[in-house]
């Protein structure tokens, strides 16, 4: 907003002094919508806009990545007020080699060079504005990210709760849906997706719509297309003996039953045995979004991944590979917890983040003893949250062995399922409770909205005067 402001308004800057910014770097992971913003902000601004990618600048021959440079800033002045936009800059800004003369590419440090100059050099242009995206800051020259070139970074992050609902009612305007899909409980089952994600979500959605012959699009058609997208596609032609069969339903009900007996377990979905991708079954969470975690809700996770595994030793008295994936993660969360989050009682308040990056050419920066500390602290973790995971399977051994049956008929079953067996969930998700507060928000500002001048009082209206709850309810209408 503050660059379209500058666009179609400099003299409001300039009058007091200032001069208007040069650059604007645009960083943050694929499919966040970087290069969409540069759009949006031409748009708004109604200037001429210059897109050209990082990589249409380096060539083969000496010389011509910086003639490119020299021509498109001179069309570019020519224009002004203007915007250019540089897509993928990290192709041609890729920090300069210390020893120049072995460089195995001087094309792309003369290109640099001469964007450098053109961006702030001895002869500061005015009125063009430069946006460029990356997802690889880390590698970009430090003169090109100095104050007077991009001395803006805005970081593009990946949507949040609120933010993936408006993006999925943005990819939902042109499609036919049915009257049961719930825009609330999609953009809570998809964390961690990006917009180009939620764009393949809804998608999918249509496609697989389209394949059953349906008029239109329905609630099941998106947890499938979901399902699609995390998992891979369904294999129900996969042979598995009846045996494998056994040992997998008692591998996901164990995950299922911990899961919703701990009290920072996520709350369930579905569990599933049908195979999927490479897994032969699983467990479908509603993930909560936090933006700190404390200890417990680490261990919670820690014991839940462990269920698996601790299910088969507990009721098949062997283990299996299934529980390899499982096993992976949990590994890692636990170094995690020791090494990086210093949540450890022997290493206290120590990070032994990887040190690499920052040129001391240490491998790790801890002794051999310390080593050796960390790999029993993490053992000891680990065991104890499996010792709990058995524990919590034997005190529930009997509705796990239900869930387990369950699985067997019906390949698939459901948090209503779930909630019949285990009994009703004792904590309160943090999904609902954030529900409940925004609903007295909003409660709240509604009653302190002040009325139109035109009501008087009640007796005058005769019709109700119409709600903006319409549009919380039915996403379809939402313009």
């Amino acid at each position: 907003q503050e660059i379209v402001e500058f666009l179609k308004n400099p003299d409001k800057y300039t009058k007091l002094g200032g001069k208007i910014p040069k650059g604007a770097l645009l960083v943050g992971p694929p499919g966040t919508g970087k290069t969409l913003f540069a759009k949006a902000v031409a748009g708004e601004a109604h200037v001429p806009f210059f897109s050209i990618s990082g990589s249409d600048f380096v060539e083969m021959f000496v010389g011509v990545g910086a003639s490119r440079v020299r021509d498109l800033f001179k069309q570019a002045k020519e224009k002004s007020p203007c915007i250019i936009f540089i897509d993928e800059i990290d192709a041609v800004g890729r920090a300069r080699s210390k020893n120049a003369g072995f460089s195995s590419n001087d094309e792309r440090e003369n290109t640099l060079n001469q964007l450098l100059t053109e961006m702030d050099g001895f002869d500061g242009s005015s009125g063009v504005i430069i946006l460029a995206a990356t997802n690889r800051v880390d590698i970009l020259d430090k003169a090109l990210l100095r104050a007077g070139r991009f001395d803006r970074q805005i970081y593009v992050d990946l949507p949040d709760l609120n933010d993936r609902k408006e993006i999925f009612l943005v990819h939902m305007k042109g499609l036919k849906l049915g009257p049961d899909v719930d825009v609330d409980q999609l953009s809570r089952q998809t964390p961690g997706f990006s917009g180009a994600d939620i764009a393949n979500v809804c998608n999918e959605a249509a496609l697989i719509a389209a394949r059953h012959d349906k008029q239109a699009i329905e609630k099941q058609d998106f947890m499938d297309a979901v399902d699609r997208i995390i998992g891979g596609l369904e294999k129900k032609n996969k042979i598995i003996t009846e045996d494998e069969r056994r040992s997998i339903a008692i591998h996901e009900a164990g995950h299922a039953t911990i899961s919703w007996m701990t009290e920072y377990g996520n709350p369930l979905v579905k569990v599933t045995i049908v195979p999927r991708g490479k897994a032969l079954g699983a467990a479908w969470y509603m993930p909560e979004e936090r933006q700190i975690t404390h200890t417990q809700v680490l261990l919670d996770e820690l014991c839940s991944l462990l269920g698996g595994r601790a299910a088969e030793e507990l009721f098949l008295d062997r283990i299996s590979t299934g529980a390899a994936n499982d096993l992976e993660r949990v590994t890692k969360l636990a170094y995690a917890m020791i090494t990086y989050y210093g949540m450890s009682d022997k290493l206290p308040n120590l990070n032994y983040a990887d040190s690499q990056s920052d040129g001391y050419n240490f491998q790790k920066p801890y002794s051999e003893e310390t080593a050796v500390i960390i790999d029993q602290e993490v053992s000891k973790l680990i065991a104890t949250q499996y010792a709990r995971a058995k524990e919590i399977l034997t005190q529930y051994a009997e509705q796990h062995h239900q869930l387990a049956q369950l699985l067997l008929e019906r390949e698939v079953i459901y948090t209503e399922d779930v909630e019949t067996i285990l009994g009703k969930r004792q904590w309160v998700s943090r999904s609902d409770e954030l529900d409940a507060l925004n609903e007295a928000a909003r409660a709240k500002r509604l009653a302190s909205a002040t009325p139109p001048p035109y009501i008087k009082k009640e007796e005058d209206q005769p019709t109700p005067a119409p709600s903006d709850e319409k549009n919380d309810e039915e996403p379809t209408d939402h313009e």
